[in-house]
């Protein structure tokens, strides 16, 4: 059964097969495919639109996908995989102090939070994560050349990972309060 993303072209889950995966393979959570897609470049340019300022805009998640297999499976744990929203201003960041980032765009976060909203349980965003991080090390080495340990430069980064991850938990993933 074909319950993700296959490289190279779109495909999503089928609805109609949900319930027989999960009976066949007894999984405690099912990860849907619904246009999300791992790492920093889930689309490419031609699958995106622009805004008046030039900037991607993405396709929009299948909402229509989630709701059928929400149906078909009540209170079952829906798992979104590659859900960064790729920050822009990280991706700026990582750009401005020397990486090459071109085009990469991600799941808008209000996409994220009406998925949370429906029933998604676990959203994942590492990339979110890897660009705060990545971002922050870089403009500090551009910052202080002479600079070399690492408790230096990973304390800047270390606090833009725990802000973004802080605005994602209250913000986003509706998952604040919940622990």
């Amino acid at each position: 059964m074909r319950l993700s993303v296959e490289a190279g072209k779109e495909s999503y889950t089928r609805p109609e097969e949900v319930e027989e995966f999960v009976d066949k393979t007894g999984c405690d959570s099912l990860a849907i495919a619904i246009g999300t897609s791992h790492g920093a470049y889930k689309f490419t340019a031609a699958q995106c639109t622009r805004n008046a300022d030039g900037i991607l805009v993405p396709p929009p998640l299948r909402f229509d996908v989630l709701e059928e297999c929400i149906k078909r499976l009540p209170g079952f744990p829906i798992v979104l995989h590659g859900s960064s929203s790729v920050p822009q201003e990280f991706v700026k960041m990582v750009n401005q102090y020397g990486g090459n980032m071109p085009d990469a765009v991600g799941i808008p976060e209000e996409q994220l939070r009406k998925a949370a909203e429906l029933a998604v349980c676990k959203i994942n965003i590492d990339s979110d994560i890897r660009l705060a991080m990545t971002g922050n090390i870089r403009k500090y080495f551009a910052e202080h050349p002479d600079h070399f340990d690492p408790r230096q430069y990973l304390k800047p980064a270390r606090q833009a990972v725990k802000d973004m991850v802080a605005h994602k938990i209250k913000n986003v993933l509706g998952s604040d309060g919940k622990a």
